[in-house]
């Protein structure tokens, strides 16, 4: 039996802002905002049994606001960078609001990640429903997007987010879950312990800008290559220029060679937390922090590098100018479907 409760801890442009946390049977707790669909808590057992929340985030709504590297939200419509905030769809020019010098970055500055969500009644109190109705042009982006987010909590300690959007006019859409994990609990220790695993034998190289080249990698003798698992402190130690580009770690777009079966797997060897994810996308972005700047605290700890580690699944970013990615095109027709699941255990 999983047990929801809601309250409201603020307000935003006249709209209330909700707290809803979902616990199930084991003591695993998920909270999140209806502020961008936003995941403040993921409480989960180490291997003695302490229950201890292992995503980065806030207390208060107003941390958010104003400190927020995208912790816990659903960034989009496009999750990742746009080059030139640019694109062109059947021969139509878009020209979207610039939030990283001259790019576009997880929507812009009224992406998903800062809207307040609708919070929908569902029977099933194991799962949380969000509702969002972009407006035709908001944001730079064409079309009226209807866009509905689930989070459900099941008694096997997994949480699983689904994606589901419609639109009256063609449009672009690609959506993931920014949620910076540290499976430590409670922010003990870095990331850079921390083993992951994944299905992937190619990778995306970044230009200067940290957007897709267009090329394709082999991860064959470099640190991106998690086929038989390793810590991510290797990244930070390579002198492959792709780990110096982004700052020493990763922000890299991995492909992946096969969908649900525990194709990505990250474990912090000391607590013995382990964190499996399945998903039917095509891409799983590793981010280490690596830009993570001293100039706030959460919940008592300062902010720093390799914090936490964002495991973004998703298409391939800047795909709506890259011809030879998979399209994130959406007809008026068509339904984007998408499902992450993120399961929690001991090793």
């Amino acid at each position: 039996m999983v047990i929801r409760t809601e309250e409201v801890i603020g307000e935003l442009n006249g709209q209330s802002v909700k707290l809803v946390r979902l616990s199930n049977n084991n003591g695993m707790e998920v909270a999140c905002l209806n502020y961008g669909c936003t995941i403040t808590e993921i409480r989960v057992p180490d291997r003695n049994g302490v229950i201890e929340n292992v995503v980065l985030g806030f207390d208060t709504l107003e941390e958010y606001i104003k400190h927020s590297p995208y912790f816990g939200s659903v960034v989009g419509p496009v999750a990742g960078r746009i080059t030139n905030s640019s694109f062109i769809v059947d021969g139509v020019h878009y020209q979207l609001p610039s939030n990283e010098g001259k790019h576009h970055l997880h929507g812009g500055p009224n992406g998903f990640d800062k809207v307040i969500w609708d919070v929908g009644n569902v029977e099933d109190e194991s799962i949380l429903s969000f509702t969002y109705e972009k407006v035709d042009g908001f944001a730079g982006y064409p079309g009226n997007l209807k866009v509905t987010v689930t989070y459900q909590l099941t008694n096997d300690n997994e949480l699983i987010i689904s994606y589901y959007a419609t639109t009256d006019k063609k449009t672009v859409v690609n959506m993931t879950n920014h949620s910076y994990f540290n499976l430590s609990g409670a922010i003990k220790r870095d990331i850079l312990s921390h083993e992951l695993k994944v299905a992937s034998d190619r990778f995306l190289p970044l230009n200067d800008s940290l957007i897709p080249t267009g090329e394709i990698a082999e991860v064959e003798g470099t640190a991106f290559d998690f086929r038989e698992g390793r810590p991510l402190e290797d990244g930070v130690k390579s002198r492959h220029s792709q780990n110096l580009l982004v700052g020493r770690g990763y922000d890299h777009p991995l492909i992946l060679s096969r969908n649900q079966k525990e194709e990505i797997c990250l474990v912090e060897p000391q607590s013995g937390r382990k964190l499996t994810i399945e998903t039917d996308e095509p891409i799983v972005v590793l981010y280490t922090s690596n830009m993570m700047k001293p100039t706030f605290t959460m919940r008592g700890v300062e902010a720093n590098k390799y914090l936490g580690v964002c495991l973004e699944t998703q298409h391939h970013p800047d795909a709506i100018n890259h011809s030879s990615f998979p399209s994130i095109v959406l007809d008026e027709d068509e339904e984007y479907k998408t499902t992450t699941a993120y399961r929690f255990s001991i090793e």
